[in-house]
């Protein structure tokens, strides 16, 4: 019997988030799904419609509430999510958050997660941005960064973008990211 494969799902904030029920379904047909979400990509979809496991920026201490304080022993997520995945697929990447991925800056949950992703695991990310966004120099600097640490990038397409521009900076299709995830869960 062949154990399901699990996937940690981070979801940063892009207007590509709207796509987020899409992509935790799609990921459902390879493995489990586990969703990690920025506070500011909450904006873009309803969570609770999700019957997923789910950690956000306001649930990373469980059981956290005012006045309470870390006990020895209790869980740490942005630890124990890389223990018990097997795959982290970043759908989609805003820019904030690849800067923050390129430059080790860990601030939130999802960025933590990146920072003690196992190094053995796979990373997938589908960056997603306005078209200026994706052309600054930036960017192809900081993907590099990531390409060099072994990250495997499923690069954006050109279409009509929610501003109302068109060029480079959609998230790519949602079948390419699975593929692409579940390609690099074979291996």
């Amino acid at each position: 019997m062949t154990t399901r494969k699990r996937i940690a799902l981070a979801v940063t904030a892009s207007v590509a988030a709207t796509l987020t029920p899409k992509t935790v379904a799609a990921l459902q047909e390879i493995g489990d799904v586990a969703l990690v979400c920025t506070r500011k990509s909450k904006y873009f979809f309803d969570s609770t419609t999700l019957r997923v496991p789910q950690w956000n920026d306001d649930t990373e201490w469980t059981g956290a509430r005012e006045g309470a304080r870390y006990k020895k022993d209790q869980d740490i997520p942005h630890i124990t999510i890389g223990d018990t995945a097997d795959i982290l697929v970043v759908a989609p990447l805003c820019a904030n958050a690849l800067t923050k991925f390129a430059v080790g800056l860990c601030d939130d949950l999802v960025s933590c997660l990146f920072y003690a992703w196992p190094q053995e695991k796979p990373v997938v990310v589908a960056p997603a941005m306005n078209t200026r966004m994706w052309e600054n120099p930036l960017t192809e600097r900081h993907l590099r960064t990531l390409t060099s640490q072994g990250v495997v990038v499923v690069p954006p397409v050109s279409k009509q973008l929610a501003c109302g521009t068109s060029g480079m900076g959609a998230m790519a299709d949602i079948a390419d990211i699975v593929r692409v995830a579940a390609r690099m869960l074979a291996t």
